[in-house]
């Protein structure tokens, strides 16, 4: 491939065609192992490790945004000489790929059970084996320079025995434990799920007043509830202990309705007096504060609400019914009965589960459990102390804030796929044991007959050791060593509780180190109204598709562009346009360059004398350019640092440096004056595609393959970061250049605005009221005459009156005269102008007119009343400045 490339020599195609060579570079740098890095410690590592896609399908525009950054970042530090490792991955997903998996089964008229775990498992592996392979795909197809030779799976052998030490470990230190607790259960994904897996979203609903007797007594407490179909697990009824209205039967024994089960009314201080009616009934085994107030006053725990969303034995003949039916016909019942006293509408909150959208119900359920206390402190330290910093630095509050009031995280899946829990159970003595080896044998007893537990850790439990798992923990390995902490994690805002906390806790626990120093935070990709991308919408654009039509280079420069750390970004097609326009600009600039280079000697360097002001200008904006791009770099704007290098690219190398050697260039005579052009296109040329590389790899490995480069380096990518020359920056010759840039636009124009051929010279006199760019214009005219179709070019002594008859404009410190005799025919543009005041008169007339009509101004809209007096306005003004330019024409 490497002579392919040689043989290509310097011309590139007249249009920019991103299909013809994107794959062939990516091809080119995995063959030479560019993304590859093995240990070094004479340099510093630079490491991250890829937020693992999960392999329930294919990439969406958020990971196209992610992976974008992370590429900028290990490409950026690659060039600066790291040791840099960027390791991938997918996330084996446990709920999400289980449900994808499990929808499929119920396509085929079968589902998990009837296939058993070893095939239902046997079909996830495939699904995985699948999905996982596209994924990388993506990944490659954006660009991103992977170390494909350390690609990871969080359920891969060695991720595993990680997860299983972790396990041990945390359940030897007393910080695992298995206990009945109330959890958010999942009807749909037949799962407990954890708090930060519950989507909170508020639903109108009813509060239904029931009335429960007291016993012996023709007394009632009035109860109000947003659920009556649990009343069947009450287990009491609770009132605030300050509660004036129920002091005389706090105590008391309260009848339950149906079920005539006796209950205690009791005092407990959760309770809010002024909510309902101050009386709350108590289920502990649905509703997790019930649940808090049932461990304090011991009482029993009713389970009437099965896993899968039907009532239970205890809900009498409501048994097997849909929890909502029976909503339906209980409170019919209870209507019937004279127990339900009023219903009012009411506004609540109602969890979700994330993946499916089910409505949550909690239960109490046996399952495991991980204490967060001590492992949340170190945690919340390390952000508070700056050893890990969020950017931006606001995200680092919604931490601390989750953290400092975190609970116990409940880490067992009712699932299959996944990290099966490594505890075993004793048929014999009922001991519970834990191993890093599976057992064949209870190691209390010594029967046979022992079984391991059926679920799975949570997905997040795995993926939270994911920076040190993946360097080779609990091995002591020399890329835990040397990789470890990684450098920058780079993710959505939407994963903070997720998966940031619980890698600080478990690398700080296991690591013995933070995991990452700087967490950069991106928002969401959204679509061009705003909203999420979904399926559901049917609004998500697959990133690949973009790069098929626009290349990869115009999908993640768009991505980057226009967006600031943090902050969610609009997905617009004219975005993409744009950033292929951008393309295609350097594209024909670089081809503009590769044409002229015929005779160009590559040993030459020019003296200082050599260099024009152009010439020093551009130098002295790239010089800046670089400076300003890296330091913009090293403080994650990387969205500002794409612009500036856009600025220079587009505005000035191009519009303006281009167009001034262009003379030069094409001067054959003046070999040394020619190759000082060439020699200054290409150096600031090379430069700036380096500097770009990061954000367009593939663009500029095309280009600067043919552009003079170092010939012993094989790629841009390993060719060095661009260093500022401050000496080269100077204001002062910025603003000279500037000086005549905006001189040369604004003869520009007003010979646009007489309609001046372009083919026709014209006069140009200058007055200076800065006098220090008298010399420099004096030296310079030739651009004017260049660019600006100006000769001759005559500059005023200091004092004199300004020319009559005349265009006149200024600009730093210029006065700029065009004189109009001889460069307009005066008796066709007089006529051009009387035919335009001839039409403005007439639209004068008509809105003047239409704003007398008393009709039209009671019944029009006030908007459109002053719309047409702003038009009418408009024209005025221009009526006035057409009979200037005709009086002025007069006197030519």
């Amino acid at each position: 491939m490497a002579e392919e490339i040689q043989e290509q020599g310097n011309n590139i195609p007249k249009v920019y065609d991103p299909q013809s060579f994107e794959k062939k570079w990516y091809q080119y740098w995995e063959e030479n192992k560019f993304f590859h890095a093995e240990v070094d410690k004479s340099k510093k590592p630079y490491s991250m490790v890829i937020p693992p896609p999960n392999v329930t399908g294919q990439l969406h525009m958020g990971h196209a945004l992610d992976n974008t950054l992370q590429d900028i970042l290990i490409r950026y530090h690659r060039m600066q000489g790291f040791n840099t490792v960027w390791v991938p991955g997918c996330d084996h997903a446990g709920i999400a790929t289980q449900a994808k998996v499990e929808g499929a089964l119920r396509e085929e008229g079968t589902n998990r059970y009837e296939l058993g775990r070893e095939k239902f498992l046997e079909r996830v592996w495939d699904w995985k084996e699948q999905y996982g392979n596209r994924i990388m795909y993506q990944l490659r197809t954006l660009g991103s320079s992977c170390d494909w030779d350390r690609q990871r799976f969080t359920m891969d052998e060695g991720c595993s025995k990680a997860v299983r030490e972790v396990f041990v470990s945390l359940y030897e230190k007393g910080l695992i434990y298995q206990g009945t607790r109330i959890t958010n259960w999942c009807p749909d994904c037949n799962t407990a799920i954890s708090d930060i897996e519950v989507e909170h979203e508020t639903e109108q609903g009813h509060l239904w007043h029931l009335r429960y007797q007291v016993k012996g007594t023709d007394q009632y407490v009035e109860i109000a509830t947003t659920r009556p179909e649990t009343m069947f697990g009450d287990t009491g009824v609770a009132v605030h202990p300050d509660d004036e209205r129920y002091k005389d039967i706090v105590g008391k024994t309260l009848i339950l309705p149906i079920v005539n089960r006796e209950i205690p009314l009791f005092a407990d201080e959760y309770v809010d007096k002024s909510f309902g009616t101050g009386a709350v009934k108590v289920t502990p085994a649905h509703d997790p504060n019930d649940f808090e107030m049932g461990q304090r006053h011991h009482l029993e725990e009713i389970k009437v609400i099965s896993n899968t969303g039907k009532m239970m034995a205890g809900a009498g003949k409501y048994e097997g019914m849909d929890r909502y039916e029976c909503r339906k016909a209980l409170v019919k019942e209870l209507e019937e009965l004279g127990v339900l006293v009023s219903v009012e509408e009411h506004e609540h909150a109602v969890g979700h589960c994330s993946r499916c959208h089910s409505t949550i119900e909690p239960l109490v359920s046996k399952q495991w459990f991980v204490k967060m206390d001590s492992l949340a402190k170190p945690a919340i330290e390390a952000v508070k102390s700056g050893k890990i910093q969020f950017v931006p630095e606001r995200f680092s509050k919604i931490y601390i804030q989750w953290l400092e009031n975190i609970r116990d995280w409940c880490i067992s899946r009712q699932l299959w796929w996944g990290h099966r829990i490594p505890a075993w159970y004793c048929d014999d003595c009922g001991q519970t044991s834990v191993s890093r080896t599976d057992l064949t044998e209870c190691p209390h007893c010594h029967s046979k007959h022992i079984h391991q537990d059926e679920d799975v850790l949570d997905t997040w439990f795995s993926s939270g050791l994911w920076p040190f798992e993946t360097m080779g923990w609990p091995e002591k390995t020399e890329e835990l060593e040397h990789f470890y902490p990684t450098a920058t994690l780079v993710t959505g805002y939407d994963i903070i509780f997720f998966w940031v906390a619980r890698m600080v806790m478990m690398g700080l626990e296991f690591g013995k180190d933070i995991p990452f120093k700087h967490v950069f935070i991106h928002g969401l990709v959204r679509d061009s109204q705003g909203r999420k991308m979904s399926k559901s919408l049917g609004n998500g654009i697959d990133p690949v598709e973009v790069v098929e039509k626009y290349g990869a280079d115009t999908l993640r420069f768009m991505l980057i562009t226009g967006n600031t750390p943090g902050n969610d970004m609009r997905f617009y097609w004219e975005r993409v346009e744009s950033a292929r326009n951008f393309a295609n600009k350097i594209w024909n600039a670089s081809r503009y360059m590769l044409m002229n280079l015929e005779g160009f000697d590559k040993d030459f360097v020019p003296s200082e004398e050599d260099y024009t002001l152009s010439d020093r200008w551009i130098l002295s904006r790239y010089a800046r350019t670089v400076r300003d791009v890296t330091e913009n770099l090293d403080k994650f704007e990387l969205g500002e640092a794409g612009r500036m290098i856009y600025e220079f690219l587009w505005n000035e190398f191009c519009d303006w440096y281009i167009e001034l050697t262009k003379a030069r260039l094409y001067d054959t005579e003046n070999v040394r004056a020619r190759n000082t052009a060439l020699y200054v296109l290409s150096h600031v040329l090379e430069g700036t595609l380096r500097l770009l590389h990061p954000f367009m790899p593939f663009l500029t490995e095309e280009i600067w393959q043919k552009v003079p480069h170092a010939e012993n380096i094989k790629s841009i990518m390993i060719s060095e970061w661009p260093q500022a020359d401050a000496a080269r920056i100077s204001d002062d010759i910025e603003a000279q250049m500037t000086a005549i840039m905006e001189s040369i636009k604004s003869i520009r124009n007003m010979r646009a605005e007489v309609g001046a051929a372009p083919s026709k010279k014209s006069e140009v006199i200058l007055n200076f009221k800065d006098e220090s760019l008298r010399a420099v214009f004096a030296e310079n005219t030739g651009y004017l005459d260049k660019l600006a179709s100006s000769e001759p070019v005559t500059i005023l002594p200091a004092g004199a009156a300004a020319p009559e008859n005349a265009m006149a404009g200024v600009v730093n410190g210029v006065e700029i005269y065009l004189p109009l005799k001889g460069l307009i025919d005066v008796e066709k543009e007089t006529a051009r102008l009387n035919k335009e005041l001839e039409k403005l008169e007439k639209e004068i007339k008509r809105l003047t007119g239409k704003l007398s009509n008393e009709g039209f101004l009671k019944k029009a809209p006030e908007q459109v009343v002053a719309g047409e007096k702003e038009k009418l306005a408009g024209y005025e003004e221009k009526k006035k400045s057409v009979e200037s330019r005709i009086q002025d024409l007069a006197k030519l």
